[in-house]
């Protein structure tokens, strides 16, 4: 943004990190709140406001995503009602700061980027909203946000594996193996692409992406998680007009899944005793209806195999009667997942309590689920926060151990480098990698802190997996 700053709109969600920042128009400070949020978030184009110099192109980013939080979609992709729950608090307040909509907000003085400014100062709060996502109109939206992006990315992926003749004829969807060649290549692209936690560290430091952040994600060479995985896939399918639901999956998940259990824990948000329903969202997979055809794709990666099983063959890993598993690699044994059809309101209201309620969705995939930073068929990244010396030697010895026990080679640093031979040998393997995971340490400290207390500093545990036969868990 260029010239004065004048008055300044910063609107804020509780929980994740969106943010967004914009200049009002002058007189629009009188404003009640509710007239502001209607003129600045539901109805504007937060690329236009950019092109208009009203705000920087990463808070537009983060304001399209604050209008998904706040405005309910329709099936075209149009924003429509509030959700019921959303409230506000008007952080220009000292007393009282809940702000109704009629109410008009504070504006403070401040300076910014040594200008003073008028700055009304939102927070959103989301903490009584139900799961009322409307995930057609979700996905409709996303992708109407940049249409040409994603298509090309679509084109580009199977012009890669099958040539520009071959993709043009997949791309007309006109029979069973043209739908199938099309799904296929997508979820092998999206299964090649990193599988890795060190973006919710730098960057826009999104702690839970969707499905559109997560091919934007993959479009700028990063990754994601196997969820985050799904639904980009489910994304891009989804506009193509494909017939797909989740299904989910974990180790050692037999029998019936616990739905009510599992529905209880994502109302309640009490995780205690509750290991073993928990196991069974483990992971997540796809399973698609191609003109009669099922057709199972686990397009994750981490230690999981490509998976794309028809009929008969999908239907022995989904089967309500003698389920086959799919044996996974860990790092000192093999486990077998078990694959589950399931209610879709139980992954869909998942993915958006990870994506906009659980406090530390970033922490919880990175140590909780043991993914760490970065995984790949031969290395796995962990960091090693600590806050004495003897949890450390502690932390860094059960490491050593494990990878003893794999026959794994394994470098274990104190400070937040890998300046040792095993890191330098992978730093000449992956070196953007290697550079992104450095610059995660600040906000993944800082992350810690806010969860656990002030005072860690951190160490990185580095494994190669190729000395062994075994690979972590996801």
């Amino acid at each position: 943004m260029s010239g004065a700053a004048g008055h300044i709109l910063q609107l804020s969600d509780s929980v994740t990190n969106r943010k967004a920042a914009l200049r009002m128009l002058p007189g629009d400070e009188e404003l009640p709140l509710g007239a502001l949020l209607h003129r600045y978030l539901k109805r504007v184009q937060p690329g236009q406001l950019a092109l208009d110099a009203l705000i920087t192109q990463p808070s537009a980013d983060s304001l399209y995503s604050l209008q998904d939080l706040v405005y309910s979609s329709s099936d075209a992709g149009e924003l429509m009602d509030m959700f019921a729950g959303v409230a506000f608090r008007d952080e220009g307040r000292e007393s009282a700061p809940v702000i109704e909509v009629g109410d008009v907000p504070v504006s403070c003085q401040t300076v910014a980027a040594g200008q003073e400014i008028s700055l009304i100062d939102i927070t959103i709060d989301r903490i009584y909203v139900h799961y009322d996502r409307n995930w057609t109109g979700f996905h409709a939206r996303k992708w109407a946000r940049d249409p040409e992006r994603y298509a090309g990315y679509v084109r580009e992926v199977l012009e890669r594996a099958h040539g520009p003749e071959a993709a043009a004829r997949l791309l007309g969807l006109a029979t069973r193996e043209e739908k199938l060649g099309f799904v296929k290549t997508l979820a092998k692209a999206v299964w090649d692409s990193q599988f890795e936690n060190y973006s919710r560290f730098i960057g826009r430091k999104l702690m839970y992406k969707s499905g559109d952040e997560t091919i934007d994600n993959i479009m700028e060479g990063g990754g994601a998680i196997c969820s985050e995985k799904v639904q980009a896939l489910k994304f891009l399918t989804d506009h193509y007009g494909f017939e797909s639901e989740y299904v989910i999956a974990g180790k050692d998940a037999t029998g019936p899944v616990p739905v009510e259990q599992l529905r209880g824990l994502l109302a309640t948000f009490d995780f205690r005793f509750s290991k073993r329903y928990m196991r069974f969202w483990q992971h997540t997979a796809l399973v698609y209806n191609l003109d009669g055809v099922q057709v199972l794709v686990d397009a994750t990666n981490g230690n999981i195999p490509f998976l794309c099983l028809q009929d008969e063959a999908a239907e022995r890993v989904l089967g309500y009667e003698d389920k086959k598993p799919v044996t996974v690699k860990m790092v000192e044994s093999m486990e077998n997942f078990y694959y589950h059809r399931v209610p879709q309101d139980i992954p869909e209201n998942l993915f958006f309590a990870m994506e906009g309620w659980l406090p530390f969705p970033d922490l919880l995939q990175v140590f909780d689920n043991e993914l760490g930073l970065f995984l790949s068929e031969d290395y796995y990244v962990i960091p090693l926060p600590y806050r004495s010396e003897k949890q450390f030697r502690r932390d860094r010895q059960e490491y050593l151990d494990v990878a003893a026990r794999a026959q794994l080679e394994c470098a274990v640093t104190q400070d937040w480098v890998m300046d040792t031979p095993l890191g330098r040998t992978f730093h000449d393997a992956e070196p953007g990698v290697y550079d992104k995971i450095l610059e995660a340490r600040e906000h993944l400290l800082t992350r810690v802190n806010e969860c656990e207390g002030e005072g860690h500093e951190a160490g990185l545990v580095l494994m190669n997996l190729r000395n062994g036969t075994d690979r972590p868990q996801t």
